[in-house]
């Protein structure tokens, strides 16, 4: 039986969200081998090398001090950017799938330890770890965002969070409840 319920309004998930723990970290695991980050731990080449880190996808590809590319990584990490404006107003649904099926590609190696990252790591990123959770765990909104708050503090702009939870309901709908 599926217990998958509606998700919660805009103002309650606002209010789970800034809830809890704030993290001052500017990189955390919050999933196996999947990292949430700044732009400052994806800026450090070092950093990332001591992390393991093989995968970066960048949710604010060609933004200021965000403007990682194959090129600044080398050969020895895998780049993928999502060139996303955190802005209410932005269509980031459009990249939910495309990323969640990276992250999950990623994530199949067990060697790969992949940073998603955005300028302060809490909503670009965040929206698109959400979704993988969502589109590839089966997690509910609500429960996606407990997982990853459990060891980061996010907080996705009210337009992603309207997106994620539309994502929540389609992904619900067009599900048939497991065996």
């Amino acid at each position: 039986m599926d217990t998958w319920t509606k998700p919660p309004s805009l103002k309650d998930l606002e209010k789970i969200l800034y809830g809890g723990k704030r993290s001052g970290n500017h990189v955390d695991e919050v999933w196996p081998n999947l990292f949430l980050g700044d732009m400052s731990i994806a800026n450090d080449r070092y950093a990332l090398w001591k992390l393991g880190i093989s995968h970066v996808l960048n949710a604010a590809h060609g933004k200021p001090h965000c403007s990682g590319s194959h090129k600044f990584y080398g050969s020895s990490v895998e780049y993928y950017g999502v060139p996303a404006d955190d802005s209410p107003s932005f269509n980031l649904s459009v990249y939910f799938h495309p990323c969640a099926d990276y992250i999950h590609q990623v994530l199949s190696s067990p060697e790969a330890r992949l940073l998603v990252h955005c300028a302060v790591g809490v909503s670009r990123s965040a929206s698109l770890v959400l979704a993988y959770l969502m589109i590839h765990h089966r997690l509910s909104l609500l429960e996606a965002v407990d997982t990853v708050k459990k060891h980061r503090w996010i907080f996705p702009n009210r337009g992603f969070l309207k997106q994620l939870r539309a994502l929540d309901i389609k992904l619900h709908a067009t599900c048939s409840p497991p065996p």
